[in-house]
């Protein structure tokens, strides 16, 4: 698909700056429209950043497709009213957005255990996002499912999360005893995954850790990490 124009929300996090890298070196990407509340810190030709606030986006330039990678934690939200403002509102937001400005497909940065159903608040909170999404006229929508993710949050100013560290040390230890789905990946096989699919999507498809790390096998070394 030459000449696509497409959107991307969450281009300063973790997966979402992993996603800005690889549609401004792919050569079927014309222009890329990001959303944020700051601009991205790299500057490219193709590159126009939007700063908006989520809750009154503006019209949109016409895109193609959609990348939803707005994430954030209970803690560094503060509470879990203004964590589902931004995983599930601010997503939502922009995929509406998306819609009418044109979007046939769309990809989601989810977690794994996402389940409308869920007790676990966060699980259930990203499960309702992909429903909701689900129920939209995408032409195409991929949603991934990352297990912990690794890369290095302290590059971009986050917080490192504890949970994550944990992970990918027992990764590291006991990996060989650890279902593909659960072991820790990288930002970058999540990103790479996502933007090899998503241009091509029909339907509905769920990406798991394991195939995503199938799909990408050098995403380690991309990202900088191990």
């Amino acid at each position: 698909m030459p000449g696509r124009s497409v959107l991307i929300a969450g281009a300063t996090g973790l997966v979402g700056q992993e996603i800005l890298g690889g549609l401004l070196a792919d050569p079927g990407v014309l222009a890329v429209h990001s959303l944020g509340r700051r601009s991205p810190a790299i500057r490219h030709p193709k590159l126009t950043p939007h700063v908006v606030d989520f809750t009154a986006l503006p019209a949109l330039p016409p895109v193609d497709e959609v990348y939803l990678a707005l994430g954030t934690t209970i803690k560094a939200a503060g509470s879990q009213a203004a964590f589902r403002a931004v995983d599930h509102d601010a997503n939502l937001a922009v995929a509406r957005a998306a819609l009418a400005a044109g979007a046939r497909r769309a990809g989601l940065v989810s977690a794994m255990g996402a389940d409308a159903r869920s007790k676990v608040f966060y699980n259930r909170v990203k499960g309702e996002l992909e429903d909701a999404l689900a129920q939209m006229a995408f032409e195409g929508l991929v949603i991934a499912r990352p297990s912990l993710l690794i890369g290095n949050r302290e590059a971009l100013g986050q917080a490192t999360r504890r949970g994550e560290e944990w992970g990918f040390a027992l990764g590291k230890a006991l990996g060989f005893l650890i279902p593909a789905d659960y072991k820790p990946i990288e930002a970058s096989a999540v990103a790479g995954a996502l933007l090899s699919e998503v241009p091509v999507a029909t339907g509905r498809k769920v990406l798991l850790s394991g195939a995503m790390r199938a799909a990408v096998p050098n995403a380690g070394v991309r990202s900088g990490t191990t």
